[in-house]
């Protein structure tokens, strides 16, 4: 509870210092330490329940789908065929929910280390937490990352939604060897960082891009994806898979479409000039 003083949760960091963001607590309605972190759900004023993980916020019902969506979608409309996906973290269910949704998908394995995220997110987050009734579902509890290493079944996309940063040890892994996509930092705060991870990933992969979404509850109200693929003639910025209209109704999409998949590529030139040295 040390994050929230007079009515306001305030997270703060020294990855970002000098600013802050606070949002105002009605209730708090689960707050407890697991085997791994602290795990806090609170109902905010106008952002409905708001996880957060040792008091980082992971995602609020108001804003999450910004997230969820785009880190699902890029890679799914990107690939002709996305059978067999491997989720790496996301135990509050956004992007299983999303990844779910694609007909395309057959099968997902979802590999969350903390299983008190799942059971607190299927209780206080039930509209992000649906996809874990999806009979497309492998379930395993445990490191997503020592998993990739036991289990050498190919995989066509993998996701890592996870709060640990991809290191170069995880990248490097047998299984990394069609489409990935990670989190990839904000460019207002971590430009440099975000350069590194880019020169990075392009020893590993004949194509890295780098797109981003915009989330008010996230830090500078921003947050980044590197796609990485091992086929050279994926494009990202271009959706091999066009979705229709009526195919993001029937999805329930409200972020992602084909027009703001390209325009995710689209930096801003002082970020553009940075990356493009990478």
């Amino acid at each position: 509870m040390d994050h929230i003083k007079d009515g306001w949760f305030t997270e703060s960091c020294t990855l970002w210092p000098g600013q802050a963001m606070s949002l105002q607590v009605e209730e708090v309605l689960y707050n407890k330490k697991s085997k791994f972190q602290d795990v806090m759900v609170f109902k905010s004023k106008t952002y409905g329940n708001v996880l957060v993980l040792d008091g980082v916020i992971q995602c609020t019902e108001r804003d999450e789908f910004a997230y969820q969506e785009m880190i699902a979608n890029l890679p799914l409309c990107s690939h002709p065929s996305p059978k067999k996906v491997l989720i790496i973290g996301g135990g509050d269910g956004g992007v299983l929910r999303e990844v779910v949704k694609n007909p395309l998908v057959e099968s997902v394995i979802l590999c969350e280390i903390d299983e008190d995220v799942i059971n607190v997110s299927k209780k206080y987050l039930p509209g992000m937490a649906k996809g874990f009734f999806s009979p497309k579902l492998t379930l395993h509890i445990g490191d997503g990352f020592e998993f990739m290493k036991q289990n050498q079944d190919a995989f066509d996309i993998i996701i890592t939604d996870s709060s640990d940063p991809v290191g170069k040890q995880e990248m490097n892994t047998p299984l990394f060897c069609s489409r990935v996509i990670f989190a990839g930092e904000c460019q207002w705060l971590h430009l440099e960082l975000i350069k590194e991870m880019r020169t990075f990933c392009k020893t590993l992969f004949p194509v890295v891009d780098y797109a981003y979404s915009t989330i008010p509850t996230y830090p500078s109200g921003q947050i980044g994806f590197m796609l990485c693929s091992k086929n050279p003639e994926t494009n990202f910025k271009d959706p091999v898979k066009a979705l229709s209209k009526e195919e993001m109704e029937n999805m329930n999409l409200k972020y992602y479409n084909p027009e703001i998949h390209k325009a995710s590529f689209v930096l801003p030139e002082f970020a553009r000039k940075v990356l493009s040295e990478a």
